[in-house]
């Protein structure tokens, strides 16, 4: 690790040797980026400064131990190496954090998509009941949530639903929910009061911005149709609703919800970004496979991540061995308990490749 400490200390100074360099002074563009660079770098540089002092002081702290012979002086250096020990540790992890790689993606706005799978009446109840747990954790962060696409079914539950999460890094809060979210509990219609098994899908985009993915018109398949559902006689009435296919990538998304056709074609463009850009971020993932090693699992819509039991009050994270007993309160928005703990497992990871 000192080792990769030395590059950075070698590169910072020469970047400010760079910076009186006379040709580097007369060239205001090629001065600024020198400038930025170096401003990037003068946090780690400073930390990695201190870190060497306080080895250098533990050293000399440890070297007086062996030749010292009072013996409350004695008591005093090995109070002091300790405490240089868990500082130089402290620290030493601190510049490691500094080191660790950022996800591009993480400062995004994410969409997400909520599916019943298997499970009928009773997984579609529990999907309505998953989008308004994500509802209330992003209102308890301060975040926006708006609505794409939805299809409620008569009990009040949801088939599928599309919807946007907006505010300060959300994608770095969210990333980690995709996957299978099973649920174990009786459900409302079983008269017998036994337990059923139903899984749910949940699918965490990073929202793609225009210049995030190049869609070109004539790669896009655009299709008009009447509405249905819940939303006012208008829906049935006019051909609103829209279906847009990515011919490249076979992507088909579609959207409903506003009264408008152009409304309901610029939401669906939104979800088409996303899905284009996911598929993106996937195909470079399969390449790098050492990339899988800093990962909390793979993020396939296929892997059971979590399972909501009700009978015994508990949520088990399969993916980092964390359970919770407080389903309620989880469903009530209250997700930090399993979020931070995958984030900080995702930390660790990424620690861990590093070092």
């Amino acid at each position: 690790m000192l080792e990769k400490f030395q590059l950075i200390e070698d590169k910072y100074e020469a970047l400010t040797h760079k910076l009186c360099d006379q040709e580097v002074l007369n060239n205001p563009n090629t001065y600024k980026e020198v400038a930025k660079e170096r401003a990037g770098m003068e946090e780690v540089y400073n930390k990695i400064k201190e870190y060497r002092r306080f080895i250098k002081e533990r050293e000399e702290s440890e070297n007086l131990l062996k030749t010292e012979k009072d013996a409350e002086m004695l008591e005093y250096l090995k109070k002091e190496v300790g405490n240089l020990k868990s500082a130089e540790e402290t620290l030493g992890k601190e510049i490691t954090v500094l080191l660790t790689p950022k996800d591009p993606m993480e400062g995004k706005n994410t969409i997400m998509e909520i599916r019943s799978g298997a499970g009928g009446d009773e997984a579609a109840l529990f999907a309505g009941e998953l989008y308004r747990m994500y509802v209330k954790y992003a209102e308890g962060k301060g975040w926006k949530v708006e609505t794409l696409s939805g299809n409620v079914t008569d009990l009040g539950g949801v088939k599928e639903i599309v919807f946007s999460v907006k505010g300060e890094n959300v994608y770095s809060f969210l990333q980690f929910e995709s996957g299978v979210h099973r649920v174990q509990r009786v459900p409302l219609t079983e008269s017998g009061g036994r337990v059923h098994t139903s899984t749910i899908t949940v699918a965490v985009l990073p929202e793609a911005e225009e210049f995030d993915v190049e869609i070109r018109p004539e790669d896009l398949k655009i299709d008009t149709y009447r509405a249905s559902g819940a939303g006012g006689q208008h829906v049935n009435k006019t051909e609103s609703a829209i279906r847009i296919t990515h011919v490249p990538t076979g992507v088909i998304v579609a959207c409903q919800e506003e009264r408008s056709q152009h409304q309901n074609r610029e939401k669906a463009m939104r979800i088409l970004r996303s899905k284009i850009l996911e598929e993106k971020i996937r195909t470079q993932e399969k390449e790098i496979a050492a990339s899988r090693k800093t990962q909390v699992g793979t993020g396939d819509r296929s892997e059971k991540i979590r399972t909501y039991n009700f009978p015994q009050s508990r949520i088990t994270d399969h993916r980092i061995g964390v359970s919770v007993h407080n389903v309620e309160d989880v469903l009530n928005g209250k997700l930090d308990v399993l979020i931070e703990a995958l984030r900080n497992y995702s930390q660790e990871l990424k620690l861990k490749a590093i070092t």
